[in-house]
């Protein structure tokens, strides 16, 4: 018996879990979206920073090892690459503008500090 109510008792979690994986979640407002793009430009600016700071640090570890190795091939015998690139500060676009300025809170006025709220 107890067996049977243990697969009777799996079975309905089993179509509880799969009904809720079926449900459609809803549209992404505009917002989100702008959002969502914003967060993709930070990303692709942050992995070009990352890869400028490894390119960086690749080219000062070649430096040292050509300096301190007395085997190592001269200059005119290496392979010829790209120089590093740095991407410069991080260019926000409209979207990401828009999205800035929905969540950024009101500022006071210069000057004067906002007066705490009096409790009763």
């Amino acid at each position: 018996m107890k067996k049977m109510s243990t697969q009777g008792l799996m079975l309905l979690t089993g179509l509880v879990l799969a009904g809720s994986a079926l449900a459609k979640l809803p549209a992404p407002t505009e917002e989100q979206k702008a959002k969502s793009a914003a967060e993709k430009e930070k990303t692709a600016w942050s992995d070009k920073v990352a890869g400028f700071q490894l390119c960086k640090a690749q080219d000062k570890v070649v430096a040292f090892y050509r300096k301190n190795t007395p085997q190592a091939k001269p200059e005119s015998a290496a392979v010829a690459t790209p120089a590093c690139t740095d991407p410069g500060p991080m260019q926000a676009t409209q979207a990401a503008a828009n999205v800035g300025i929905a969540d950024s809170k009101p500022v006071p006025a210069a000057g004067k500090p906002e007066a705490p709220a009096e409790k009763k």
